[in-house]
């Protein structure tokens, strides 16, 4: 069986991440090319050496009529070329112009957050509504981004996934190398974008400076902020840190089903999160950390609660461990799709 997996970007991130994770988990029995466009390539890293990588130049993430066009006719020679049995498409440019591109029987489109459309950019819902008319197969990552694709009338051939990750292997050993006087250590793996508010979680640093706070991801350099706030950059396999944290902090303005947060929960760390998306089914108040309102005194409230009662924080962390295991891991993550595609074949191939 001949698998097309296509992402919009080649960078790393939650919805390359699970590109990557399902074409890895199926490569050992299939056939899997992955084609992606922009970004620095470090997806491409990740992927097993034999899965076949296709750059595709024109498929970009700003719109344009001259690289979308080209995207598009891309897109449909290496179908011809490699003739998929299934085509899965990841993120809003590939998910449009893959499902113009490609044969409406073999598509399955993943929507990563809807809300990234229907609150953010809703002017192109309308594209959204019309498009899932041209797959097989549309896929939420949470309940409630499925509620609102049927809220939104977006509930053609519709289903759930979780998404799953690996436990992050440590090849070697890993430090923060943070100055002795901090108690604890609150982790945020993440890009600075619009869509991660780091303007909270400085001020909740700011609240609690007794703790460090450490963030991962950010590819510029950030001069303003309190003391006890380290900025680590753009580190390779940045979930292996979550072994080292206190707590796992991420702060943002919307979400899918964030891949931090499940690999944070791998290692059996707690987490206090923005209520937003998906993350009230990966966070259960009070069993293993906290969904909240983006207020900062809040979410000081409930990591000072966490840090300074070493039974919650334990008890927290068995919970993050066990509902890591039981609903998040990549095998999980794989089953579900290989029954998408399977409907999608109609026979049992995967």
């Amino acid at each position: 069986m001949r698998v097309l997996q296509v992402i919009t970007l080649c960078e790393l991130g939650g919805a390359q991440s699970v590109v990557v994770n399902i074409t890895n988990g199926i490569c050992d029995d299939h056939e899997v090319i992955v084609a992606s466009g922009d970004g620095d390539g470090k997806m491409w890293d990740m992927l097993d050496a034999r899965v076949k990588r296709v750059h595709c130049k024109y498929l970009k993430r700003e719109i344009s009529l001259y690289n979308d066009v080209r995207a598009l006719l891309e897109l449909r020679k290496i179908y011809k070329k490699y003739k998929p049995d299934i085509i899965h498409l990841h993120s809003s440019k590939a998910g449009i112009l893959g499902r113009l591109a490609f044969p409406t029987k073999k598509t399955v489109y993943t929507v990563h957050g809807f809300d990234s459309i229907r609150v953010v950019h809703r002017s192109f819902l309308f594209l959204e509504k019309l498009m899932q008319y041209f797959c097989k197969a549309v896929v939420a990552v949470s309940c409630y981004d499925k509620k609102n694709l049927i809220a939104e009338a977006i509930k053609n051939n519709l289903s759930i996934v979780y998404n799953g990750a690996s436990v992050p292997e440590v090849e070697k050993p890993v430090s923060f190398m943070l100055p002795d006087k901090y108690k604890k250590t609150v982790l945020c793996v993440a890009r600075i974008s619009p869509q991660k508010n780091c303007a909270l979680f400085l001020k909740v640093a700011s609240l609690l400076p007794e703790y460090a706070f450490v963030w991962i991801g950010n590819q510029e350099k950030v001069c303003e902020h309190p003391d006890n706030v380290f900025f680590m950059g753009n580190i390779p396999n940045a979930a292996v840190y979550g072994s080292l944290a206190d707590v796992f902090l991420l702060p943002a303005n919307y979400e899918g089903l964030p891949i931090v947060i499940i690999e944070a929960m791998s290692h059996g760390c707690p987490v206090v999160a923005s209520d937003v998306g998906g993350v009230s089914e990966l966070v259960h108040n009070d069993v293993n950390g906290y969904a909240l309102d983006n207020r900062a005194e809040l979410f000081a409230e409930k990591i000072k609660y966490i840090l300074e009662n070493e039974q919650v924080r334990d008890s927290m962390s068995k919970a993050s461990k066990k509902m890591y295991e039981k609903n998040f891991t990549v095998d999980k993550m794989v089953d579900g799709y290989k029954g998408v595609y399977n409907k999608v074949l109609g026979k049992k191939c995967f």
